[in-house]
């Protein structure tokens, strides 16, 4: 990998990923002289993501099978990596291997951190490969977008300042889901800022094209609003009442209602009409034309059923004390 500009800290990046296939060639190829030092951590693939990495000039970790998989265990293995050397970078950024990172981005992210020590961590905008591919990856499309300027998190797409990652002991690799909220909040309660940047970063591939993908990828994100909130009671409220109340409460109460009271159902029916429209509202509000916004607002509503399951799931795990095992969707 080539070197940056000489009054630039050094760079370094982790990518991570399992069974990426041309996605992960497609995410190294873009990463070529953009970085100093490149690390691609495996999670166990078997379609030859690792020897493709090698061949592409990335150092490799394959992470072993004793311990259970998750994104977050993956990017300490690669922080641990890339630190180890005696040319360690200043600065390390993570990319999932289902993206590509956008040319001349890691410069300007350089630039931000380096220019303001408060700052901890700086990402910038996500993109969609294929939006118009299906209803789910448009979904993830209008997910990415979001305004730039301090924020309380972000994806798992981010440039770190590595003395504020080992400041705050990297990332909690039994978090499954929604791990980059976690790792962030940490970061900011430990003092140290966060900045989304007003430019493109890295364009993804949900590659979602199929109910029962959304449906797994729904579950995950109850696990992950679930598991956050367990450890940070301050994180992901108004996600978790909402999941619960619409997902969990009505549901019953709707039954009930139906075999005994049929007034409180219609009440209850009326409340998630109510709240549709104000998701539909919402989502006009933020850049959506209205037809699509409708479509959107439908899977938005159906997805607290899964998120239910993946809360459910969180619980009876932790009851058990059984492994926090991820939930993959492709």
């Amino acid at each position: 990998m080539s070197a940056l500009l000489p009054s630039l800290p050094r760079i370094g990046a982790v990518v991570i990923g399992r069974n990426e296939g041309q996605r992960l060639v497609n995410c190294l190829t873009s990463m070529e002289g953009e970085v100093d030092l490149l690390i691609y951590v495996d999670s166990g693939s078997t379609d030859g993501s690792l020897s493709a990495a090698e061949r592409l000039g990335a150092e490799t970790v394959l992470l072993s099978r004793d311990v259970p998989f998750t994104a977050a265990r993956a990017r300490n293995a690669g922080f641990e990596k890339i630190m180890a050397r005696p040319d360690a970078p200043e600065f390390v950024q993570f990319v999932d291997g289902d993206c590509t990172l956008e040319a001349g981005y890691l410069t300007h992210a350089a630039e931000a951190l380096a220019a303001d020590a408060s700052l901890g961590l700086v990402t910038g905008w996500r993109a969609e490969i294929q939006p118009e591919a299906s209803i789910y990856n448009e979904m993830c499309h209008f997910e990415w977008h979001r305004p730039a300027g301090e924020i309380l998190a972000c994806g798992g797409d981010m440039m770190v300042r590595a003395s504020a990652f080992e400041d705050i002991g990297g990332f909690n690799p039994e978090v499954i889901a929604a791990e980059d909220d976690e790792f962030c909040t940490r970061l900011r309660k430990a003092g140290h800022r966060l900045m989304r940047l007003p430019i493109p970063m890295t364009h993804h591939d949900a590659n979602m094209t199929t109910f029962s993908q959304w449906w797994s990828r729904a579950t995950r994100t109850g696990h992950g609003f679930e598991q956050v909130n367990d450890l940070h009671a301050d994180y992901f409220v108004r996600e978790r009442r909402r999941m619960w109340v619409f997902g969990g409460v009505l549901p019953l109460l709707a039954i009930f209602g139906a075999v005994l009271f049929w007034p409180l159902f219609a009440l209850i029916v009326a409340l998630y009409a109510v709240s549709y429209l104000r998701t539909v509202r919402g989502l006009v509000k933020g850049g959506l034309v209205r037809n699509r916004a409708e479509k959107h607002a439908v899977y938005l509503f159906l997805s607290k059923f899964p998120n239910i399951i993946g809360a459910a799931r969180y619980r009876k795990r932790k009851r058990l004390g059984s492994a926090m095992e991820i939930i993959e969707y492709k």
